[in-house]
């Protein structure tokens, strides 16, 4: 057996490949290593691989991000295992059973994955969708990236945001048909998983495993800066919830939101600008 390490050069403060070679699951055995950023064409990685192999995924929810998405259409060839050894790793914080745990198999997590659809183009996530403050300060957090090697410091980023730069907008939201309005919209995030943003429990009765497939749509809305900022620490322990005439939590297969101005949006942490509306459409596990 081979592990095949496909591991991101910028996750973990760029010390991804390192750790993986330290993972006691590794040690002795037969490694091959891939950098994901170079792969481009998965097709061709996966023709040499047999069912006796494994590959190992390095780095953070970016990074889970690219491979679901990169290998959306093919047959994965053998297991797929997952070390976390991004800067955030909510993926983990989410699925991992016991404390510390940074290694686990990624095949259940994988399957049935739901889409988020940007201006026709649909992508698969794995955590969430992230729609105002949250995707302005992963735009605000990439800015800083290109001109800086220092850690982000997202929390900054947010109360700044909510405070002076960001200016929340009016939306529009449907789910499985019902119509919803909501004004001064702040997060209309949708999701997978419980967690995003490097630890805050967006949807805290968020099941990735539900039988029907469901996710969580979270609406955070009608409040000014200061009254959002007071309330915004509770959204770390999923405590926002208990602030209902801000706070609006809905479930469905099929979610659009719909801002009345372009916003950044975050998909698993992956940037996209200028987005006026998504569709998220959940896909219920197949039956076995």
């Amino acid at each position: 057996m081979t592990y095949h390490i496909l591991y991101n050069p910028m996750a973990g403060d760029k010390k991804s490949r390192s750790k993986a070679a330290e993972l006691p699951a590794l040690q002795g055995a037969a490694c091959v290593y891939h950098d994901i950023t170079s792969i481009t064409d998965y097709a061709a990685l996966f023709a040499d691989l047999g069912s006796e192999d494994t590959l190992v995924l390095c780095g953070g929810d970016g990074t889970l991000n690219r491979f679901i998405n990169d290998t959306a259409d093919l047959t994965l060839p053998c297991s797929v295992m997952y070390f976390a050894s991004g800067s955030g790793n909510d993926f983990m914080t989410d699925v991992k059973t016991e404390d510390g745990q940074t290694f686990l198999c990624l095949d259940e997590y994988i399957k049935d994955l739901p889409t988020v659809e940007l201006n026709g183009k649909a992508y698969r996530f794995i955590n969430g969708i992230g729609y105002g403050i949250d995707g302005y300060c992963c735009e605000v957090g990439d800015k800083q990236k290109l001109v800086s090697d220092k850690p982000v410091n997202y929390t900054a980023i947010a109360i700044k945001g909510l405070l002076f730069h960001y200016k929340p907008c009016n939306a529009t939201v449907t789910v499985d048909g019902k119509e919803y309005h909501y004004p001064k919209v702040w997060i209309a995030a949708t999701m997978k998983g419980r967690y995003y943003g490097g630890g805050m429990m967006a949807a805290p009765g968020q099941d990735r495993h539900d039988k029907d497939g469901k996710v969580t749509l979270l609406v955070w809305y009608g409040s000014g800066s200061l009254r959002t900022l007071m309330a915004f620490p509770s959204i770390f322990k999923g405590e926002h919830i208990k602030h209902t005439k801000m706070v609006a939590v809905h479930e469905g297969h099929d979610i659009t939101v719909t801002f009345d101005k372009p916003t950044p949006l975050q998909i698993d942490g992956e940037t996209h600008t200028d987005i006026t509306s998504y569709r998220v459409l959940a896909k219920a596990p197949a039956k076995v």
